[in-house]
């Protein structure tokens, strides 16, 4: 039975709102405890035990998933993140924040298997497809806003020490998103039986697909180096204090926002790859504007501060369309197992980001950091260039 995806949008929109907020807090986190004397390195570490759980649990996740059914396994999720939301306050000891970010990021797996796959059995048209996964995952830069918005109020004010109380937010709305999926009934696709996870792999070992999966990883290790350590780059480069920081970035979030709520809009006007391709001409320029700003102007100008959100207006929209043209040629069985690849490739392409971007922020090398996200935007461009020569001649 196929039901009507408004019935299930608001717990699906909820379910990214939760999960970016206890993904994005990152930034919030390398702000604050890069304070109290942990290294940038330590730091950058730290990003690696929420990714790379994330990409383990991944193919396990998909035999749950399929045992469970998805609305059960997307309420485990939630009600683990919201318990360590609960924990999160009360203890001190940095190692917590290593098996916090570990748990949250194998949960993150099972939540995004589970929505991809709601999405895909109730929709086969590739731009309706593109068309909500647009407006859920628009719902994922609210979480970015409202975590550096709120915590950054928090950390600023006179009540700075009682910043980890925030994560009680997210405990509630775990609660809250729990109470919906509840009340709804949804259609689960049939699991393939008798095949294994990776004799159905083996299938998905094609050209597109392997350039498909490059895309993803490059899109998501762009979008760490801005979501994670803009703040830090904000405020170790341009000299501004902690909250202006966390607010600015909160601009990219907004920015985001709307560059995949109007995708979601008007994305059935445009071919998906003419789509894409425009969006990452506008976030080149941009970036050589940033670049030539530093290098010929000044390397602190505040410019930076608001020409750096506007990227996030034409790269938030390149994750959700760039999936939904393949997920849109999947079969229902086989969307869970895809979207565990998805998955992977997303944490490995964060988890190297800051690795790299600990290392940049180690050595004092500031001044390349747009230059930086320039390069591997360039690298996006031609992957996604070939990607989309390949699926053509297919």
């Amino acid at each position: 039975m196929i039901i009507k995806l408004s019935k299930i949008s608001l717990p699906l929109k909820f379910t990214f709102l939760i999960f970016s907020m206890v993904l994005n807090c990152m930034g919030l986190i390398i702000l604050q405890l890069s304070e109290e004397k942990i290294t940038y390195g330590e730091l950058g570490l730290l990003e690696s035990f929420k990714d790379l759980p994330i990409a383990f649990i991944s193919l396990f996740a998909v035999s749950f998933i399929n045992k469970t059914g998805t609305k059960k396994a997307l309420i485990s999720a939630l009600v683990i993140v919201g318990f360590c939301s609960c924990l999160l306050p009360f203890i001190e000891v940095f190692w917590f924040f290593k098996l916090w970010f570990a748990i949250i990021g194998a949960c993150f797996a099972i939540g995004k298997i589970c929505v991809f796959g709601i999405i895909r059995n109730n929709i086969s048209d590739e731009k309706s497809l593109a068309k909500t996964m647009n407006s859920v995952e628009a719902s994922f830069m609210i979480g970015i806003f409202v975590v550096n918005t709120c915590f950054g109020w928090v950390v600023s004010s006179e009540y700075s020490e009682y910043w980890k109380f925030c994560f009680l937010l997210i405990a509630f709305l775990s609660a809250l998103t729990i109470f919906l999926l509840s009340k709804i009934t949804i259609s689960e696709a049939k699991p393939l039986e008798n095949k294994s996870i990776f004799s159905e792999l083996s299938g998905f070992v094609t050209p597109s697909i392997m350039l498909f999966l490059g895309v993803i990883f490059f899109i998501v290790f762009i979008e760490q180096g801005f979501n994670s350590w803009l703040p830090s780059f904000y405020k170790n480069h341009l000299k501004v204090n902690s909250f202006f920081a966390l607010q600015a970035t909160s601009f990219l979030a907004v920015f985001s926002y709307v560059g995949r709520t109007i995708t979601a809009n008007i994305i059935r006007r445009f071919s998906l790859p003419g789509y894409y391709l425009s969006c990452m001409a506008f976030i080149i320029s941009l970036l050589v504007i940033i670049v030539g700003v530093q290098y010929f102007d000044s390397a602190d100008s505040r410019i930076i501060l608001f020409l750096f959100p506007v990227i996030g207006l034409f790269l938030s929209p390149l994750y959700p369309v760039i999936n939904s043209k393949m997920i849109a040629q999947m079969d229902k069985e086989k969307v869970n197992l895809f979207t565990s690849l998805i998955v992977i490739f997303s944490s490995l392409g964060s988890s190297v980001s800051s690795i790299i971007m600990a290392v940049l922020f180690e050595k004092q090398l500031l001044n390349f950091y747009p230059l930086y996200i320039l390069f591997f935007v360039i690298i996006l461009f031609v992957t996604s260039l070939v990607f989309f020569n390949v699926t053509k001649r297919k």
